[in-house]
């Protein structure tokens, strides 16, 4: 008997998936646990392994589809179970069967690709087009290679049963519009790149953060010489434990700071009234390089020393490189941060990550000439490793005030490291 594969539950929250990627197709081999199909949901790409060894017999849902929890993807069994009639799931009706001396019509149904000892391998492409016009591919004979039906043959099957002797032409897609009605002339050579499941999540998001909350931007210098003599002091003995000590894990620590001293700033927007949480979870703005940037969530970082949030940063940026996060370790952030500096940025203005009432920047660091006033009151130029904080808050929850009474907090955790 085949096995369904179901759309697994990644999450609490997480209701449907969107198919990226087939990593097998029907006819293959596939052992157990290997991966099968990748799925993305919350800009989280995980992979869904096979549940049984054997043969994929159908694929139920496309590349680029939303399925839902519990619907099933494809069906898993053994190449004699490929001439048992498999229903397809419930969400998705089967295309309906014409009788031969039909007029055929386009039927807008999701495919579900066919593979039997008999038809061999159907590509999308073909499995597509019979199911636009209803045909039943146990009744076309294929003249590609070793039997194989091409789409030539569905459209042939098409045009012998046509009652009207009507022209048969093969579907295509509706044109796609200009990307932008006003391009200059001379843009022939332009390049359209395709905008990733990624990309548009992170369009949407931040532009809906600015339709929702009034932003406002708030700096401030930050003199990190006792962070760095800490860490030259500690960053081997942390190496022993495996761990990497970054300048990343000092900054948590002192928005932690920040947060505990100012409650108001770990908190949320509502109708009913400002949402103040009772615990601290700090989301960390990481790079993927091209494909964008994820923000993995450390729960509970207000119960971490140095050393656990320094092993948890290293974790959680490792996995969201390696694609390797659970949906639910991007949810649930109080507070973000977003290293920027470490690509030379000195500000910029960050976006809120919804519904969070700020987000926090960090600049390079760069050796400055500074002002410094010794303990008798006397001034003197020094050079010292210097950075901007960048503080961007909801204007409905926070006002300048006490926006700048949380940010210098920062600062002075910063500047005033101690063991």
């Amino acid at each position: 008997m085949a096995t369904e594969v179901l759309v697994p539950r990644l999450g609490e929250s997480v209701e449907e998936v969107i198919v990226t990627k087939w990593l097998k197709q029907v006819g293959d081999s596939i052992n157990e646990l290997e991966p099968l199909l990748e799925v993305n949901t919350d800009k989280v790409d995980t992979e869904i392994p096979a549940p049984i060894s054997g043969v994929v017999l159908s694929i139920s849902i496309l590349e680029g589809v939303t399925a839902r929890v519990g619907d099933v993807l494809a069906l898993i069994g053994q190449q004699s179970d490929a001439n048992v009639d498999q229903p397809l799931p419930a969400n998705q009706p089967a295309a309906p069967q014409a009788p031969r001396s039909a007029v055929f019509e386009p039927h807008p149904v999701r495919i579900q690709a066919l593979s039997t000892k008999e038809l061999g391998f159907i590509s999308p492409v073909v499995a597509k087009i019979a199911g636009e016009f209803g045909v039943n591919l146990q009744q076309v004979t294929g003249t590609g290679l070793g039997g194989r039906i091409t789409k030539d043959d569905v459209l042939a099957f098409v045009r012998d049963t046509k009652s009207d002797g009507a022209e048969v032409v093969e579907p295509v897609q509706q044109p796609i519009p200009p990307v932008n009605a006003s391009l200059p002339k001379g843009s022939a050579g332009d390049t359209v790149i395709k905008h990733s499941l990624m990309r548009k999540s992170i369009a949407e998001r931040m532009l809906a953060s600015q339709h929702t909350s009034p932003h406002v931007l708030t700096v401030m210098e930050v003199d990190m010489t006792r962070v760095l003599a800490h860490r030259a002091a500690h960053k081997d003995a942390f190496a022993q434990t495996g761990v990497n000590l970054t300048y990343t894990a000092y900054f948590m620590e002192a928005i932690v700071a920040g947060l505990k001293a100012f409650p108001i700033v770990n908190s949320s927007w509502s109708e009913e009234g400002v949402i103040v949480h009772a615990s601290i979870h700090l989301g960390m703005a990481t790079s993927l390089g091209e494909a964008g940037l994820i923000v993995p969530v450390i729960k509970g970082a207000d119960s971490l020393s140095l050393l656990g949030m320094a092993r948890a940063v290293n974790d959680l940026a490792e996995r969201a490189r390696a694609k390797k996060l659970e949906p639910d370790e991007v949810k649930g952030g109080t507070f973000t941060l977003t290293n920027h500096g470490v690509s030379g940025s000195l500000f910029t203005m960050p976006i809120i990550n919804q519904p969070q009432c700020g987000i926090l920047g960090v600049g390079a660091l760069q050796k400055r000439a500074v002002v410094v006033t010794d303990a008798f009151g006397s001034d003197a130029l020094a050079i010292r490793p210097m950075l901007y904080l960048s503080f961007v808050f909801d204007h409905r929850i926070l006002d300048g005030a006490s926006a700048d009474w949380f940010l210098a907090k920062v600062k002075e955790t910063l500047e005033k490291w101690t063991d």
